[in-house]
């Protein structure tokens, strides 16, 4: 059983150039995720109760054409067959006439809130219904920094990155990558497709230090980490915008 939702895409999910922005398009599959958990009785008080909770472990996301400021999407979303304690769940993006113009995939895991462990829990997947129709996007790529180094950094995220799981939110590490490409970089392009590892949890008071480089023209790479500790990794493929 899959969860279908239409929204709008509004000014607060575009950037400067009314293009959906990735963070945006991160909380939309977030969001979709958990209603469609909810909607199989599987809401976030049934997890705490289990003592367990859904992290996304790595994400791709591909677009043939995203959608613009005040164009309608319909968002599809469905769980995959599990593999290895990866959960994967896919996400269809469909425009107004009805024609799929992008698709996702992402990689669940269920985590111990106690321990931070990853664990199976058969109470809670048995309630999740699972699809058998092929995965709408690519297998999520392993994510290292790759080619010419172009910008470095070292900051602590601040209050508003942290979400109810106390970590930084899985949509916060494509707000970084697109603070670091900067108006030059994505003005006149639109996103073909973006990766993103979440290789190790950020916690409150951590220092990040990141570095940007690109592979080509088109072709991004965005990693951090804690002193010795990869915390996450992104790759952007871009190309012209219509």
């Amino acid at each position: 059983m899959a969860y279908t939702e239409d929204i709008l895409i509004r000014t607060r999910d575009c950037d400067m150039f009314g293009r959906w922005k990735p963070s945006a398009i991160l909380e939309t599959m977030q969001e979709t995720a958990t209603a469609h958990c909810e909607s199989v009785d599987l809401d976030r008080a049934k997890t705490d109760e289990r003592g367990v909770v859904w992290v996304v472990s790595r994400c791709r996301v591909e677009f043939v054409r995203p959608p613009r400021l005040n164009e309608r999407c319909r968002v599809e979303t469905f769980a995959l067959p599990e593999k290895h304690l990866f959960y994967p769940r896919g996400h269809l993006f469909l425009n107004g006439a009805g024609e799929t113009v992008g698709g996702a995939l992402s990689l669940w895991l269920l985590m111990d809130i106690a321990t931070r462990r990853v664990v199976k829990d058969d109470f809670v997947l048995g309630r999740l219904p699972v699809d058998q129709r092929p995965a709408p996007a690519k297998q999520p790529r392993t994510v290292r920094s790759a080619g010419e180094a172009l910008l470095t950094g070292e900051f602590v995220p601040p209050f508003t990155d942290f979400d109810v799981n106390g970590h930084v939110n899985n949509t916060k590490y494509m707000d970084w990558c697109w603070n670091a490409l900067g108006m030059e970089a994505l003005r006149g392009r639109e996103i073909a497709a973006f990766d993103v590892n979440y290789d190790s949890e950020i916690l409150p008071g951590e220092a990040i230090s990141t570095e940007l480089c690109r592979a080509n023209e088109n072709a991004f790479t965005f990693c951090g980490g804690a002193g010795e500790k990869k915390c996450f990794g992104v790759s952007v493929e871009l190309r012209s915008a219509e």
